[in-house]
This record gives C-alpha cells, sequence and structure tokens, in this order.
C-alpha cells in the first residue's frame, strides 16, 4: 500500500493500481512493442490472461515514487526518444491521477521485436 497524507486526511492506493497505471501508460506510447514481466508471479499471471502490471515496479524512497518499467521495442525506432516519451507520459500520468511526486522513472529496454 502507498500512503498519500495532506491536511484533509490519508489516502491508501494499492502498488496494483500504480502498476495498472503505469503500464497502461508505457504501453500507450509510440514504439512500445510491449512490457516484460520482471517476476516468475507475473509469468504465471501472463498465461492465465493479459497482465496490465507486467513489467512494472512500483517503489517508495524518501516519500516519493520510484518506477520501474521493463520494455520491448519496435525495431527500427530510435530508444532514446521512445524512453523519453515513456519517463514524461508516466510521470505526467502518475502525479495528475494521484498527486504524488515521482522521483525517478527508471525505463530498462529488454528486447526488440519486428512488428
Amino acid at each position: 500500500m502507498i500512503k498519500l497524507e495532506n491536511h484533509l486526511g490519508a489516502t491508501h492506493i494499492s502498488e496494483e493500481y500504480f502498476a495498472n497505471l503505469v503500464g497502461r501508460a508505457a504501453s500507450e506510447c509510440f514504439g512500445v512493442a510491449g512490457l516484460v514481466h520482471t517476476t516468475p508471479y507475473q509469468g504465471v499471471r501472463t498465461m492465465i490472461g493479459d497482465v496490465p502490471d507486467k513489467g512494472v515496479k512500483v517503489h517508495i524512497t524518501g516519500g516519493r515514487l520510484v518506477l520501474d518499467l521493463h520494455i520491448v521495442v519496435t525495431y527500427g525506432v530510435n530508444i532514446s526518444a521512445i524512453v523519453q516519451s515513456i519517463i514524461h507520459k508516466v510521470r505526467y500520468t502518475v502525479e495528475d491521477a494521484t498527486g504524488m511526486e515521482v522521483a525517478k522513472v527508471n525505463v530498462y529496454v529488454d528486447g526488440m521485436r519486428a512488428e
């Protein structure tokens, strides 16, 4: 659980919600062919059906979010441009939806796919 406090009270948001939010935002970016599962648990869930939090880890450091994404890119696109686009979109989406500050978005390119 991730806890957000302000003068009105406390809000608890599940890490699964954040992972789903981040996964959907990243997968909508141009050049992203998909997300890669990061844990055996996600791998098993992938066999059952579509897993929106596949390839996403959420950590809290100093009261701020740190997001890790593992992606597969489309062959022939500029990887640096894709990564910058993902970082900006994910940061904006999370901060807009939750009001929590994102300290860092780490993007790991684990593969390339021709489409």
